[in-house]
């Protein structure tokens, strides 16, 4: 096996792993945390305002994992298909 078949971005190679299966599962992670803020926020808690404010809370740290995992995947991926290792489509 070469570097390039071993960090290559296909299936098999590292980065091939890291964009199909953990990028999407921490994207999954965040958007979860997202979701438990929700229902925390408008559903379980309408009446308690610091159970309100914990929910708030999560939906802005699902927001915000979201926003910065989607800016290093995006910045990865550019420089990658910069460097000639994109992905074959």
């Amino acid at each position: 096996m070469t570097f390039a078949q071993f960090v290559g971005s296909g299936s098999t190679g590292v980065i091939g792993v890291i964009n199909t299966v953990i990028v999407p599962l921490i994207f999954a992670l965040a958007f979860v945390v997202f979701i438990w803020g929700v229902i925390n926020y408008f559903f379980l808690h309408g009446g308690d305002e610091a159970k309100r404010s914990e929910g708030r809370q999560f939906i802005g740290w699902g927001i915000l994992g979201m926003v910065v995992l989607l800016s290093v995947w995006g910045l990865v991926n550019l420089l990658l298909s910069t460097l000639g290792i994109a992905p074959a489509r």
